[in-house]
C-alpha cells in the first residue's frame, strides 16, 4: 500500500524530487532558514520513510475501515510531525471535512535527577519491571502497616502498587512532564491512588453495615452531607470536560475532591455517632436555624442539569423553636435511618471514586 499512496499522491501532483528522493512539501513548513519542510516518502535508494507509513495509514483507516475521527497517542516532541501529516492528509483527500486527526501528546516521565528515566545501565525503562517493582514498594509499606496474612497483604500490594502507577500517569496533566518518585506515588494523603483507595474502602464499609431498604428519604441535615451531594452531582460535567479535551486529569482532579469530601462526611459522621453511643442519643441541634437539605427534582434553586439528570438539592430552614417534638416531623424520623441515609450517599460515592480503580 505505500507503492499505491505514493502512486496516488505522484498522480494529483503532490510530489517532486528532493536530491533524489520523492517528497511532498506541504504549506506552511518551514525550517530556521525558511526553506521549506519535506515530508520524506521515498528515499533516493528506494527505501520507504515512516512519513508515507503515517499517510497511508490514514488512508486505510479512512477509506478501507470508515472511520471518521483518528486519534494519535504519542509523545509531545512528534507534534510537528503529524501537524504536517494531517496537512498533507487534507491536501490529498485522505482527510475530509467529516474527518477529524487529533495528535494527544504527553510529556516526559523524569527521575528525581531532572532527567529522563533510564535504568542503570542507561536503557529505557520497560513496563513490565516498573510495575514489579511498583507492587514491591507496596509490599514493603504494607508489611510494616498491616496485620493482614501473607496472601491478603499480595493482593493488596498488587492494586496499591498498580494503581498507584497508573493514577500517577493519569492524575497529571497529559501535556507536561512529570517526576517519577515513589515516596509520592504511594503517600496516604494528597492527589493519590492510595488516598482514593482509602477513602474506596471506607464507601465499602458503609455499604457493608447499613441496612438494604430499598426507597429510603434521604434528609441531609449536616453541612457534610451536602457538601457530598453536591459534589456527587458534579460527576456528569467532569467526565464531559476529560473527553472533551482528552484530558484524563480533569477527571482525577475531581476524584481527588470527591475522596476530600467523603473524608469528611466520614469522620463527622463518625465523630456524631460517637457521641450519640456515650449520650444515648443524637447531638442537640444547634441554636439559630437549621438547615435541612432533601434531595428531590423539581426546577429550585441551585440545580444542577446533566445530561440525563435533572436533580436538584434545595436548602430549607425551621426556626428550632417551631420545630414540633414528635416523631413524625422529618428530623426525628431520620434519626432511626443515619445508616440507610449514608449508604445512600456512599452508594454514589462509590461509583465516583472506584472510577478511578478500573
Amino acid at each position: 500500500m505505500l507503492a499505491d499512496t505514493i502512486d496516488d499522491l505522484e498522480h494529483k501532483g503532490l510530489t517532486r524530487l528532493s536530491d533524489g528522493a520523492v517528497c511532498l512539501f506541504p504549506p506552511g513548513f518551514t525550517n530556521r532558514e525558511g526553506e521549506p519542510l519535506p515530508l520524506i516518502l521515498r528515499k533516493s535508494d528506494g527505501g520507504y520513510g515512516y512519513h508515507v507509513t503515517d499517510l497511508a495509514t490514514v488512508r486505510y483507516w479512512i477509506d478501507k475501515r470508515g472511520m471518521t475521527d483518528l486519534l494519535y497517542v504519542v509523545g509531545s516532541p512528534q507534534a510537528q510531525h503529524f501537524q504536517m501529516v494531517f496537512a498533507a492528509c487534507r491536501q490529498a483527500g485522505y482527510l475530509r471535512d467529516e474527518n477529524q486527526a487529533v495528535h494527544i501528546g504527553f510529556g516526559s516521565i523524569l527521575g528525581e535527577d531532572g532527567k529522563t528515566i533510564r535504568t542503570r545501565a542507561g536503557d529505557s525503562v520497560k513496563l513490565a519491571d516498573l510495575l514489579a517493582e511498583a507492587v514491591g514498594h507496596a509490599a514493603d509499606v504494607i508489611a510494616g502497616r498491616s496485620q493482614l496474612d501473607a496472601p491478603t497483604q499480595a493482593d493488596v500490594a498488587r492494586a496499591v502498587g498498580l494503581g498507584a502507577v497508573k493514577y500517577a500517569d493519569l492524575s497529571g496533566d497529559r501535556e507536561k512532564d512529570y517526576v517519577f518518585t515513589w515516596q509520592k506515588m504511594l503517600a496516604t494523603d494528597g492527589n493519590t491512588s492510595v488516598y482514593l483507595q482509602y477513602a474506596n474502602a471506607r464507601v465499602q464499609s458503609i455499604l457493608r453495615k447499613a441496612p438494604r431498604s430499598a426507597g429510603t428519604e434521604v434528609l441531609l441535615t449536616e453541612p457534610a452531607e451536602r457538601a457530598l451531594a453536591l459534589k456527587l452531582l458534579q460527576l456528569p460535567a467532569a467526565v464531559d470536560a476529560a473527553v472533551e479535551t482528552y484530558a484524563p486529569h480533569k477527571l482525577c482532579n475531581y476524584l481527588y475532591e470527591t475522596a476530600a469530601v467523603f473524608t469528611t462526611f466520614y469522620e463527622r459522621l463518625s465523630g456524631a455517632r460517637e457521641q450519640r453511643g456515650r449520650a444515648g442519643a443524637r447531638l442537640p441541634a444547634r441554636a439559630g436555624p437549621a438547615h435541612v437539605g432533601r434531595a428531590r427534582a423539581g426546577p429550585v434553586a441551585d440545580r444542577y442539569r446533566g445530561p440525563a439528570t435533572d436533580v436538584t438539592v434545595q436548602a430549607t430552614a425551621m426556626p428550632r423553636s417551631s420545630r414540633p417534638a414528635t416523631s413524625g416531623h422529618p428530623a426525628e424520623r431520620n434519626r432511626s435511618r443515619p445508616a440507610a441515609a449514608s449508604a445512600t450517599i456512599a452508594s454514589a460515592c462509590r461509583a465516583s471514586v472506584s472510577a478511578s480503580l478500573a
